[in-house]
C-alpha cells in the first residue's frame, strides 16, 4: 500500500534533523507550531525557537533580524497568514535586500478543508513567484518535501516551502534527484506533457495511466519548483509532445500554469490547459469533496488533456 503522509509532518521532522546538525537554524511560529509541526523543533530545541503569536509581520521581521547575524531562520504559519499579512515585510525587508530567511507555509491549498476560505492558500505561489529574488517550492509529497527543506537551508536568500495540511501518496523514491529548479519526470509520453505541482501530482498521475487506457501517451512532469521554474523541461516538453496540461491546487491566475504559459508564450508555443481553481475563494468542507467540486481530481485532469490533445490535431478527440 503506497504510504501516506503530509507534507508539513516531513518538514517537521526535517526540522529537527537539521537542527541536530546546524546550530544556526532557527525556528519562528504564529502560534501555530502544532499545525506546521514546527512543535517538533521546539520540542528539542526550545531555546532555538520563538512563539511570537499572532503576528505574521513580528515573525518574519525577526527572521530577517536573526539572519544578519549568522542564523538561519524558518519562519513558520499557515500560507494564507504568513504570505498575506506580512507580505510589505517579505517585499521590502527580505526579499528586496535578498535576506537569508525561510518561509514555510502550511496548509496551502484547497485541502486545508474544514478551516474554510480564510486559512486556504490559493494565491500564495502567485504572491510569491512574483517577488524578486524569492525561490518558490511546492513538494508532491513527504519524502519531497524533506528533500525540499534540506535544499531551502543551504540556498543562500528567501525561499518559500508550501505545505499541506492532508496526507498524499508518496510519487517519488529516496533515490530520485531533487534539484532546486530542475523539474522531474514520473511518466514518458509522446501525445502531451501533464505538468504539476504538490499533491497534484499523484492525481496527475492517475490521470495518465486512465489516458493510456485510451490510446494517449501522456508524459507526468512534477514541477516542484514554481520559481525558478525548469524552462529547458517545459520546452522540451512542449515541443516533443505538442500539447501541455498544467495542474495546481491553486487559483487558475499566476501560480504553476501561468509559470508555464509565460515560458510557452515566449519560447515554444504549443495548446495548453490548465486545472487549477477557477477564480474563486474556497470554502469549509472535506478536503476530497473539495477536490471534486473544485475540479481538482484525475478526471478533470483527463478532460483538460483530451481538450489539448484535440487542439493540436491528434488522435481524433472531439469535444
Amino acid at each position: 500500500m503506497t504510504e501516506m503522509k503530509s507534507t508539513r509532518e516531513a518538514f517537521g521532522e526535517a526540522l529537527v534533523e537539521l537542527g541536530r546538525s546546524n546550530k544556526d537554524i532557527v525556528v519562528l511560529s504564529g502560534d501555530l507550531e502544532d499545525s506546521t509541526r514546527a512543535e517538533y523543533f521546539k520540542k528539542e530545541f526550545p531555546e532555538r525557537f520563538f512563539n511570537l503569536g499572532i503576528a505574521e509581520q513580528d515573525i518574519v521581521g525577526t527572521a530577517a533580524g536573526l539572519s544578519q547575524v549568522g542564523f538561519v531562520p524558518f519562519a513558520c504559519s499557515f500560507s494564507a497568514f504568513i504570505t498575506t499579512n506580512a507580505y510589505g515585510v517579505l517585499r521590502v525587508t527580505v526579499c528586496y535586500n535578498n535576506m537569508n530567511v525561510k518561509i514555510a507555509g502550511s496548509h496551502g491549498g484547497i485541502t486545508a478543508g474544514p478551516d474554510g476560505a480564510t486559512a486556504q492558500a490559493l494565491e500564495d505561489l502567485a504572491a510569491m513567484r512574483v517577488l524578486p529574488n524569492m525561490t518558490v517550492i511546492c513538494p508532491a509529497d513527504a519524502l519531497e518535501a524533506k528533500k525540499a527543506t534540506y535544499a531551502a537551508s543551504k540556498i543562500r536568500g528567501p525561499v518559500y516551502l508550501r505545505l499541506g495540511r492532508i496526507p498524499v501518496p508518496a510519487v517519488t523514491k529516496e533515490s530520485d534527484p531533487f534539484v532546486v529548479g530542475k523539474a522531474n519526470i514520473l511518466k514518458d509520453g509522446s501525445d502531451l506533457a501533464i505538468i504539476a505541482c504538490g499533491l497534484m501530482v499523484s492525481e496527475s498521475l492517475k490521470a495518465a495511466e486512465s489516458l493510456s487506457g485510451e490510446g494517449i501517451e501522456a508524459r507526468v512532469i512534477n514541477a516542484h519548483t514554481i520559481k525558478p521554474v525548469d524552462k529547458e523541461a517545459v520546452i522540451k516538453a512542449a515541443k516533443e509532445t505538442g500539447a501541455v496540461v498544467t495542474a495546481e491546487e491553486h487559483q487558475i491566475n499566476g501560480g504553476l500554469g501561468s509559470a508555464v504559459a509565460e515560458i510557452l508564450g515566449r519560447y515554444c508555443p504549443a495548446p495548453a490547459e490548465m486545472v487549477a481553481v477557477d477564480d474563486k475563494f474556497g470554502e469549509s468542507g472535506d478536503p476530497e469533496f473539495l477536490l471534486k467540486k473544485y475540479h481538482l481530481k484525475a478526471a478533470d485532469i483527463v478532460e483538460a488533456s483530451k481538450r489539448a490533445v484535440f487542439r493540436k490535431g491528434e488522435k481524433g478527440w472531439t469535444r
